[in-house]
């Protein structure tokens, strides 16, 4: 399908609704008025690409009433793009078997906080012990709070080859030592009898592979993690 092809369709829809339909003023695509209103600016593609929000964020210069109109085989690709073009305050018309339909209109953004992934990020910066990670890593294990605190509950085991959790929870100061152990999430401890664990292969191999981070953690003073 070619730009031009999407013309009609876009057309017909705005003329239906009381607009009247121009194409190519100044570099606009489409430009449409209906009496006093603001005029309306859409821009013909047949891909959502960067260079065509680009044009349109421009467009808004003109007017915040801005659409994108593709073929609804790009739109089926490109669902997830809805959520920019919310933040960008744009519309788009999606063109189906040669009929335009508005899938979004215009509007200023406004963006709803997630109170509760803002509570567990502050946490997670709360817990963390120093600054292991390097921004952009990606494709290997991050040291997060809760792997950080499993290491101190590994260590602490590996001092003497068993140790009791009430131990680890007051000597290591890891609040959340019971629940660690008992769920096991790395594979790294075993129950040696109720109350008391031991490390397995993976858990004395992790303390070699975290053996700097360690160390960092060990030279800092030690002090309780909070609570899930």
């Amino acid at each position: 399908m070619l730009e031009t092809d999407l013309y009609a369709p876009v057309k017909n829809l705005l003329e239906q609704q009381g607009y009247t339909v121009k194409a190519e003023i100044g570099r606009c695509d489409v430009m449409a008025l209906r009496e006093n209103e603001a005029p309306v600016i859409v821009e013909l593609k047949t891909g959502l690409t960067l260079k065509l929000l680009l044009q349109a964020i421009d467009r808004q210069t003109l007017t915040d009433t801005v659409y994108l109109a593709v073929p609804a085989s790009c739109f089926e690709r490109e669902r997830q793009a809805l959520k920019l073009l919310r933040r960008l305050g744009l519309g788009l018309i999606v063109i189906r078997g040669g009929m335009a339909a508005a899938e979004l209109d215009p509007a200023p953004y406004r963006p709803r906080k997630n109170t509760r992934r803002t509570t567990l990020l502050l946490r997670e910066f709360a817990r963390r012990h120093g600054d292991a990670n390097c921004g952009g890593s990606t494709r290997r294990a991050l040291l997060t709070a809760y792997r950080q605190d499993a290491l101190r509950c590994a260590d602490h085991i590996a001092r003497d080859g068993k140790a009791k959790v009430a131990e680890i929870r007051q000597s290591a100061g890891v609040e959340r030592a019971a629940s660690i152990l008992q769920n096991d999430v790395y594979g790294w401890f075993y129950r040696i009898e109720r109350g008391s664990y031991g490390l397995t292969s993976k858990g004395k191999d992790a303390l070699r592979t975290y053996a700097p981070a360690l160390a960092a953690m060990r030279s800092a003073a030690p002090t309780a993690s909070a609570a899930l």
